[in-house]
């Protein structure tokens, strides 16, 4: 369909991961309800997975546009997405994504937008953009800590590193010699589905803040060692909890198989375990949770302190580490501590989750993260009006 005249008309161009596609699409939402016509661009697998959340008040103002990548040996359509793919695809997964640029440039060419908004690890968006005049912005999904820091290190600054995210705006737009222009917290709107009900109901029957949801983001597979040492945590801390786990596909297993013989039958009732996905935010926000136990992805980070969940965090890799040292310096979870080799520790993991959720001492943390989520709700509505605004001079002054 073609954008009405008088909308700016944006192409969205997200990495192909979840923790990305879902705050571009939330941003989409936002950008449409300001009168932008929106073309979200993925691959047709990453697209199929996200149709339902562009209902009928969308269908008019978010377009989905499939972005084919080339054939490449190990890498059928199903493999286009880092949704369950098998860790040694990645790197062929993203020579695919960049194989596909001529392929992204006719859908350019075809649409004519006014704007495009695409992701960190695409320089190629930005050229074909400028080969037709037509202005790119960058959306990183990290937060602006991660990225001001990659470009501190990168750089050799003798300049101090600052404290705290509202710092790392104006630190980041130094280092960059760009505008930084904050969105707000993205989370996906909550809206009760199918899959949903059996687990309210089960939370239903827990006392409030009771209970901790525990989940490692869609990228990342819990080695069989690391899922011990998670189960024998949880069974240790004596709370109640939600566990997602997952498996790469190709490579499932049984749950019971991944986890000691027994231990369903012993934590019983106090606590339920999914395989692959679980409506997050509905579960975060249902008043019986009181903590969140995650690998401290961005988007994860962000869906916590909205609603007012404390964290208790257990970083992998990438941008997760640096997360996890935010959370614990504003206040709104605790890390917990790992071996000298790196390796999760099922005592401290009890330790961490009992400080959060249950024990005197974690009420300071708690109470953090309610502030906290206080005041992003407050700002949400001037952060888009602000990007908006934004984007509307930018394709005025092109």
């Amino acid at each position: 369909m073609e954008a009405k005249k008088h909308t700016i008309s944006v192409l969205m161009l997200p990495w192909l991961a979840h923790g990305h596609i879902n705050p571009f699409l939330e941003l989409a939402k936002k950008l449409a309800s300001k009168n932008f016509h929106i073309y979200l661009c993925s691959t047709p697998v990453n697209l199929n997975s996200i149709k339902k959340r562009v209902r009928e008040k969308y269908s008019q103002s978010i377009e989905l546009i499939e972005l084919h990548l080339p054939s490449l040996p190990d890498l059928p359509p199903h493999h286009h997405t880092t949704n369950g793919l098998p860790p040694h695809l990645m790197n062929t997964l993203k020579t695919a994504f960049e194989l596909a640029s001529p392929n992204f440039s006719k859908i350019l060419q075809t649409l004519q937008p006014d704007l495009v908004i695409h992701d960190y690890n695409q320089p190629w968006v930005t050229d074909s953009a400028s080969s037709m005049n037509i202005p790119a912005v960058q959306f990183p999904t990290f937060s602006a800590t991660v990225v001001a820091l990659a470009i501190h290190m990168s750089e050799n600054t003798k300049e101090k590193f600052p404290d705290f995210e509202g710092k790392y705006i104006d630190y980041l737009s130094n280092l960059t010699s760009k505008k930084i222009v904050p969105v707000g917290s993205l989370v996906q709107e909550s809206k009760d589905q199918d899959d949903y009900e059996e687990i309210a109901q089960w939370l239903d029957k827990k006392e409030k803040s009771s209970t901790v949801f525990v989940s490692f983001g869609s990228e990342y597979f819990l080695s069989k060692e690391e899922i011990l040492a998670v189960a024998q945590g949880l069974a240790l801390s004596k709370v109640n909890f939600i566990w997602v786990i997952r498996f790469p596909q190709g490579e499932r297993l049984n749950i019971r198989d991944a986890l000691p013989e027994g231990y369903l039958e012993r934590v019983g009732e106090r606590g339920m375990i999914m395989e692959g996905w679980a409506p997050q935010a509905l579960i975060l926000q249902h008043p019986s949770i009181g903590g969140f136990v995650s690998h401290c992805g961005w988007s994860s980070f962000m869906e916590s302190m909205k609603f007012g969940v404390p964290i208790i965090a257990m970083p992998m890799h990438i941008d997760q580490p640096m997360n996890a040292r935010l959370v614990e310096y504003i206040g709104v979870g605790v890390e917990a501590a790992k071996d000298e080799d790196g390796k999760l520790q099922s005592e401290e993991i009890a330790k961490a989750i009992r400080e959060v959720v249950a024990e005197e001492n974690g009420e300071d943390v708690r109470k953090k993260a309610k502030e906290l989520s206080e005041k992003m709700n407050a700002k949400e509505d001037e952060e888009i009006d602000g990007v908006a605004e934004e984007l509307v001079a930018l394709c005025s002054n092109k």
